[in-house]
């Protein structure tokens, strides 16, 4: 492979290269299948032009992984990784319709000592290729042009630029071409030189918007958007900034839309090199802005899940970009965005795009790729071993690793500018070991005493809570119950946060004055109206009018309408006109008339009654205390009526409470409001309906927990009763005549109301 024929440039770096693998015994190419294997060969380069694309086809001995690259935008490249580029078949024809204008092929060396063959297409105007592999053949596909008969041109603007959009999403902004048709940026770069801003480059696209469009929104100050002066079928779109901050590039389906999503600055260890030395310049075609690594004393970094988290790095929080965009894999020059703040369950990948297809390959080969694309310095753990099969396509490259240790069950730590990778299982024990260490250096010491005495707090109460919260292994805690004061025996440092906790809960609390107001209210109403008929007829010797038969020869009859009362027969023979006392109830007011014949055979009396009652009452209860905060009060009054039973004999007196009982537990917040947790009964013996001379319980009771402001007043409970009754009656078939039938019957209609309300008011009392 090293002959005299050989470019120098080409030369020293494989001599230099071979030196040091055999010195160090380290040259081992990339392995197919878990062990080393011979390089391929390429073996032939072809072209040809299809009615939609020009392909060029790299054709190999074998299937070998390769990683594509846009690194300007008239250049893309594929790597061949240990392939042996010597002898091969070029069958590459320049043809005025292919977008690919010439093929050169490059030998090197990678880092690791890896042969490594750069196929590098020149590009008759900016596109971005497909890429693809079948067997060990890759496919490079390109949207072809449309020519004339004498020279290569463009047919004129594909797609116009109508509108830019710019809305916020959170804390970060969008900025949105719309166009006509699909816009495609051929590269996207930042500038070194000048203000802070990122240049578009868009072939085949023109403008319909004005030249500059103010934003003044994040860090987006304006947009600008003309010719590129170097080509004029280019249109040139420049976003100025206002301060570094990352971004990432959307399409919409159609691809019409173009979106440059602009987030606000956050750490990422993984997003750039240590500083200390210069920050690299941004290659072309990169697509974010990489900021120096922070140091994090050899503690994984957040790229991703399934690995520990750095203690001091904050972990990766934004959704994975969308790149529309190609951009060059990265170098150490190449440069990333930190992630934003805010999304602390999510992932975000801001690597430029890369396109990797490893089949059976060395796992130490490839994660020392990602060191040549990333720029990074790179440790991988003696233990590793195993093979790697993947096939991505335009994935960021930190999302690329992260795949790849997640499916290895790897993780990482960063130690400067030192990313070290090893198995999750190794940084786990040494996290474990670190922090084992640090507990037994935390605890290393002399122990001290401290005591206090607490004014307000209970010493028994604080003493488990002290032990669980703030003091160490070490520490031990007693307290003097008769002096309420605690005894700390611990390290310094334990001592002072044990000082410092018990300063905040030896305080006096604030007091609570609880008043209950029970009203109790009664409406009585009772109307009775009616008219009560009596009669008797008689017939007896005395009187003459027998009725002439044997049997029967004498006999009386009475009768009555209304209630039961009856008249005595000495009323029946009182004089004629004489007023009746009648027995009718309950009527308070009634007149009566009594008609008869002279000599008493016939009687005829009549009753008129008529009764209204109406009654009002209130009963008002005002039980009132007070208690300390978070602590039940009680307040009873009323009596108690004994029970007796009797069991065999023997006579047994239980006393059961008839009283008025208020339970309280109040809990001040720091708002000035009260949350109080309410029991009140308000029990009444009924002696009118006594059984055996014991009466029953009238029982009103409230179980509640309620949150009422200092000195308001709120019902906590209320019951309304209310009853009414109507009752008739009535002499069948009399009470039916037309406009005489009131006289054959009697009314009544009582109404009653009973209302029950409970108020509470608490009033804070502080000292």
């Amino acid at each position: 492979m090293v002959g005299p024929n050989m470019p120098v440039t080409y030369r020293f770096p494989m001599l230099l290269g071979l030196c040091l693998a055999t010195a160090l015994g380290a040259f081992q190419p990339l392995r197919a299948n878990g062990g080393a294997a011979d390089p391929s060969t390429l073996t032939r380069i072809a072209s040809r032009v299809d009615d939609q694309a020009g392909v060029v086809a790299i054709e190999a001995s074998a299937p070998v992984p390769y990683v594509a690259s846009y690194p300007a935008p008239d250049t893309f490249v594929v790597e061949l990784r240990n392939v042996v580029a010597q002898d091969f078949v070029n069958d590459f024809a320049s043809d005025p319709r292919h977008p690919v204008s010439a093929v050169d092929v490059e030998s090197d060396y990678a880092r690791d000592g890896a042969l490594v063959t750069r196929v590098r297409m020149t590009l008759e105007h900016p596109v971005r290729p497909r890429i693809r592999s079948a067997r060990n053949v890759i496919y490079v596909e390109a949207e072809r042009l449309d020519v004339d008969s004498s020279a290569v041109s463009l047919t004129g603007p594909s797609a116009v630029i109508r509108d830019v959009r710019v809305s916020g999403r959170g804390a970060a902004t969008a900025v949105t071409l719309v166009g006509t048709s699909r816009l495609v940026a051929s590269s996207i770069v930042e500038p070194k030189d000048g203000p802070r801003r990122v240049v578009l480059t868009m072939p085949n696209v023109t403008s319909a918007v004005r030249e500059t469009t103010a934003v003044q929104q994040g860090p987006v100050e304006q947009v600008r958007i003309g010719l590129d002066p170097a080509s004029p079928l280019m249109t040139r779109v420049t976003v100025d900034l206002s301060r570094a901050a990352s971004y990432r590039v959307e399409s919409s389906p159609q691809g019409t839309d173009l979106t440059l999503v602009f987030d606000e600055p956050a750490g990422d260890p993984f997003s750039a090199l240590q500083s200390g030395g210069a920050v690299p310049a941004v290659a072309p075609g990169t697509q974010a802005t990489i900021a120096p690594i922070a140091p994090s004393r050899s503690e994984p970094a957040p790229l991703g899940g399934n690995r520990i988290a750095a203690a001091q790095a904050p972990p990766a929080q934004a959704p994975a970009p969308q790149p529309t965009a190609a951009a060059a894999p990265q170098s150490p020059a190449a440069q990333q965005a930190p992630p934003p703040a805010g999304l602390p369950e999510e992932t975000r990948f801001t690597g430029n795009p890369v396109t990797l297809d490893f089949q059976g390959a060395d796992l130490r080969a490839v994660l020392r790729t990602f060191s040549e694309i990333s720029g990074l310095n790179v440790v991988i753990g003696s233990t590793i071993q195993g093979t790697v099969d993947v096939a991505l396509r335009d994935v960021p490259w930190d999302q690329a690793l992260d795949i790849i240790l997640r499916d290895q069950r790897l993780g990482y730590v960063v130690d400067g500018t030192i990313v070290r990778i090893a198995p999750l299982s190794v940084l786990a024990d040494e996290e474990a070991q670190r922090r084992k260490l640090a507990e037994e250096q935390a605890l290393a010491g002399e122990l001290r005493v401290l005591t206090r005495s607490l004014s307000y707090a209970r010493a028994a109460d604080l003493t488990q809570l002290l032990t669980q919260t703030v003091l160490s292994q070490r520490g031990e805690i007693q307290f003097d119950e008769r002096t309420n004061t605690l005894i700390i025996n611990d390290l310094p440092e334990f001592l002072a946060s044990a000082s410092d906790l018990i300063g905040t809960l030896d305080k006096p609390e604030p007091q609570v004055e609880i008043e209950a107001r029970i009203v109790q209210t009664n409406s009585t109403f009772a109307r009775q109206l009616g008219v009560q008929w009596g009669t008797a007829a008689r017939a007896a010797a005395a009187l003459g009018n027998t009725f002439g038969t044997e049997f029967p020869n004498q006999g009386s009859i009475s009768g009555r309408t209304g209630a039961s009362q009856s008249l005595s027969d000495r009323d029946l023979t009182d004089s004629v006109g004489s007023v009746i006392n009648m027995p009718v109830s309950p009527a308070t007011s009634a007149i009566g008339i009594a008609l008869g014949s002279v000599n008493g055979a016939i009687n005829l009396d009549v009753a008129l009654s008529a009764m209204e009652n109406e009654g009002r009452g209130e009963i008002l209860s005002t039980p009132r205390i007070s208690t300390q905060n978070n602590v039940e009060a009680e307040i009873t009054q009323g009596q108690q009526i004994p029970i007796q039973t009797v069991a065999n004999n023997t006579v047994t007196v239980t006393f059961r409470d008839a009283a008025l009982k208020l339970l309280v537990r109040p809990q001040i917040t720091a708002t000035d409001t009260v949350i109080m947790s309410i029991t009140l009964e308000n029990d009444v013996a009924d002696f009118s309906r006594a059984v055996n001379g014991i009466p029953p319980i009238d029982t009103q009771r409230a179980i509640t927990q309620v949150l009422v402001a200092d000195g308001d007043t709120t019902v906590i409970g209320g019951i309304y009763v209310s009853r009414e009754q109507a009752s008739q009656d009535r002499t069948p078939g009399l009470h039916r005549i037309p406009l005489l039938g009131w006289l054959f019957q009697r009314n009544r209609y009582e109404d009653e109301s009973r209302e029950l309300l409970i108020f509470i008011t608490p009033r804070i009392i502080r000292l």
